[in-house]
């Protein structure tokens, strides 16, 4: 797959027109249309744009290794406030009690999860 045609499946994956995500990245439409057509290239400030403003991956949009998009920690507050504003009293509680662990607790919990997926892959 080339730089374009990734360029593209961002493009339809977040469900952009051409002038909304050439807008965001400052280019025209036909600019765009020739990119996502591999009848131009994708320049540096064009790759920088599109990572920044789509939260994509450098890397898998000029190798096309990796994953589509970075999850970035606003990404993830995001998350956790939909939880705790949510009804899911188990996960509101997963969220509190890892709030309650000090840094001793944190770290026997993850070398205990280490152990874990040793576990399960030896078992495999």
């Amino acid at each position: 797959m080339t730089q374009g045609e990734r360029v593209r499946e961002v493009r339809k994956n977040l469900g952009i027109t051409l002038d909304k995500f050439g807008e965001r990245i400052g280019i025209k439409k036909s600019a765009l249309s020739s990119i996502e057509n591999g009848r131009s290239n994708l320049t540096d400030a064009n790759i920088k744009a599109i990572c920044r403003e789509f939260n994509v991956d450098y890397i898998w949009l000029t190798t096309g290794e990796g994953e589509m998009f970075v999850d970035s920690d606003d990404d993830f507050l995001e998350k956790i406030d939909r939880i705790m504003a949510g009804e899911d009293d188990a996960r509101k509680n997963i969220f509190k009690f890892m709030l309650s662990l000090n840094d001793d607790d944190i770290a026997a919990l993850g070398r205990i999860l280490d152990q874990m997926i040793e576990f399960f892959k030896e078992k495999d």
